[in-house]
């Protein structure tokens, strides 16, 4: 008795497909609608700005940036007559902004590289956390421990510049004030911006590929040796770009400023006489007094500063964006 063999049968081929099921999709859909709608709302903004801006601007022209006055009178015959010009704050955006880098950048790039090359884990986790919880503060905290807490003792660190440094032009006060001046300004922004440069610094730095790091240490490096020979070549770009962001962040600080600091229309170099003001902070100031006139021109300032601090954080971003993908 033969038994029959059984038949070969051919499995079904299966298909392959790059198609995303329905979940994904819908997932997708959902992100890609609210990435787009921050294109949107910024969009929306912008027009706001400009639309309600716009008669200032077609008013004053080109004058509107580069002019210093900035006054609104009605003349003899009942005219008004409105004079706006945004450089002195311009300039005082720039200067605090200035102060505020310079301190910063520093202690924000030691830091990183204590968290990313010396801290132990345990005391790595804490720090971070509290950088991060930083970063998060209302700059109405920031203003209020500023005046309260750092203006006493950076008035006497004033006193000190100006007393060995005074022949230096910046350095100079035609009076012997020294309270709410830029340079306490520029110690608050700071404050608020180290976390910024931390974060950034210590993510770019940790990006640093290993084979250089044990190339050093191969060659007989030290862990500062390896730092200065290979980490921080590595992380400058990124430490430029994150300085960059803190730099958006600080164009446009309102009320922080707006609490250590006189705010006068007026060029101010002398960082530590006691007045200046940046474009946020006259706005703020200008508000709540602007006829129909001027509130046009305090929006049009304010479209301004957001597209300086646009550009200046599109910048940030692809100087960051490119150093961490090309490893440079």
């Amino acid at each position: 008795m033969s038994l029959d063999a059984p038949e070969k049968t051919t499995p079904q081929a299966r298909k392959i497909t790059t198609k995303p099921r329905v979940s994904d999709q819908i997932f997708r859909g959902v992100v890609t609608a609210f990435s787009f709608s921050a294109l949107v709302i910024l969009a929306l903004i912008a027009l706001f700005l400009f639309l309600k801006g716009f008669s200032a601007l077609k008013a004053q022209g080109f004058n509107f940036i580069t002019s210093f006055e900035w006054n609104v009178f009605v003349d003899d015959t009942g005219k008004e007559v409105a004079h706006f010009g945004l450089q002195a704050m311009l300039v005082g955006t720039v200067v605090i902004s200035i102060i505020a880098l310079l301190i910063a950048v520093p202690l924000a790039v030691l830091t990183a590289l204590f968290l990313t090359f010396y801290a132990p884990d345990r005391i790595k986790k804490i720090l971070i956390t509290v950088i991060d919880l930083m970063a998060a503060f209302p700059s109405i905290l920031y203003g209020l421990w500023g005046y309260f807490v750092l203006m006493p003792m950076a008035i006497y660190w004033a006193q000190l510049i100006n007393k060995w440094l005074g022949w230096i032009y910046i350095f100079d006060v035609p009076e012997p004030i020294f309270s709410r001046s830029p340079f306490i300004a520029g110690i608050v922004l700071s404050v608020m911006i180290i976390p910024i440069i931390t974060s950034v610094s210590r993510e770019v730095f940790s990006q640093t590929p290993l084979d250089r790091v044990q190339a050093a240490y191969a060659l007989g490096a030290t862990k500062w040796g390896m730092i200065r020979a290979v980490v921080l070549p590595f992380g400058a770009n990124g430490v430029v770009g994150g300085s960059m962001l803190a730099l958006g962040r600080a164009f446009g600080e309102t009320v922080a400023v707006f609490s250590v600091l006189n705010i006068v229309y007026r060029t101010n170099f002398q960082v530590l006489y006691t007045q200046g003001g940046n474009v946020a902070s006259h706005i703020i100031q200008r508000f709540g007094e602007a006829g129909a006139t001027e509130m046009s021109a305090l929006i049009a300032a304010g479209l301004v500063l957001f597209m300086l601090t646009l550009l200046v954080n599109f910048f940030a971003n692809y100087i960051v964006t490119k150093t961490v993908k090309s490893g440079r």
